[in-house]
């Protein structure tokens, strides 16, 4: 291997080093403003604490659109949707298994799975577009709304000590800011840094955007939940691993894919068929897994580390295989 492969090696993983560290800033400082400034703590965890730990992949996808590689984002997405489930929820089932209460996540399992057939089918033509973009866009906002007006009428709490520290803030807000915007300074050079390895391996490799988008990037990008959702088992909060899985799907779908095609065409002709119809199954089979005793087994979690295992397999030995 030359120098410039070890170079991009490096790059890959200084860069994960400081989207995980830059999301981790991202997330404290937004919530001890937040709470500060005295917003409701269902709002920051449904709001600041899901899109925190989905900025990695936001910058992600809008640095490699500014650069040419739009591409990379759709299966950034994509990839990092079937890492969430197959991947982290199989870590975390297996570390302890995960309570899985169906009525306190429902209606998200449900915008979760069609957020994913509403890609399906605004990829068919192609591409994700300005249009396209705009709805899914929409639909972000709307998610957003209704868990407000939802957190106001049931008048819902949720404990954040696990994801983001102590929540007993006395700090001046300034210094909250100050965390935020390094937050978000490391996020884009980690960001830059990243995409340039792995697009620089892809080609040492010979590999398409899309496919190095599936599996680097969509594993780097996932630092953030994977942190959390194993951190979480380990300490007995199962419940914050689902939670954090369904809403970090629902943000990659709508807001990355619409905040990015919005700006920069997403070209989908490289995505085949087994990639997505993989992402809605592995979504689908939340329901019947969890539904056996109200949890996920080790025996689930093990289920679904080898159907990511299988699906590496497969990218690496047919990725070309039927297109959209």
């Amino acid at each position: 291997m030359n120098s410039p492969e070890l170079f991009s090696i490096a790059f890959l993983i200084i860069g994960s080093l400081l989207l995980y560290f830059g999301a981790d800033s991202l997330v404290k400082g937004s919530t001890r403003l937040a709470i500060n400034l005295g917003i409701t703590p269902i709002i920051i965890g449904l709001t600041v604490v899901a899109f925190g730990t989905s900025a990695p992949e936001l910058i992600v996808s809008l640095s490699a659109g500014y650069q040419g590689n739009a591409e990379i984002a759709l299966g950034n997405v994509i990839g990092s949707n079937i890492c969430n489930i197959a991947l982290i929820l199989g870590l975390s089932s297996l570390i302890r298994p995960v309570e899985f209460h169906l009525k306190y996540v429902n209606k998200d399992f449900w915008i979760m799975i069609i957020a994913s057939i509403a890609v399906l089918i605004m990829s068919l033509d192609g591409d994700l577009d300005m249009w396209d973009g705009a709805i899914l866009t929409l639909g972000i906002v709307s998610y957003v709304l209704y868990n407000i007006k939802k957190s106001k009428d049931e008048n819902l709490e949720i404990e954040l000590e696990e994801v983001t520290g102590k929540t007993k803030f006395k700090d001046k807000n300034i210094f909250h800011v100050l965390l935020l915007i390094v937050g978000l300074v490391i996020l884009m050079m980690g960001a830059n840094l990243f995409l340039e390895g792995a697009v620089n391996i892809a080609k040492y490799l010979g590999l398409s955007n899309v496919i190095i988008g599936l599996t680097i990037v969509a594993l780097g990008t996932s630092l953030p939940e994977l942190a959390v959702s194993v951190v979480a088992s380990i300490k007995k909060e199962s419940d914050i691993s689902l939670g954090n899985v369904i809403g970090s799907n629902i943000f990659n779908l709508l807001m990355i894919l619409g905040v990015t095609s919005i700006f920069f065409p997403i070209g989908a002709n490289d995505i085949s068929l087994v990639d997505i119809g993989i992402m809605i199954f592995t979504s689908l089979i939340i329901v019947p897994l969890g539904m056996r005793g109200n949890k996920f087994s080790r025996l689930d979690g093990a289920f679904l580390l080898l159907i990511y295992i299988g699906y590496m397999y497969y990218l690496f030995t047919y990725g070309s295989l039927p297109q959209v």
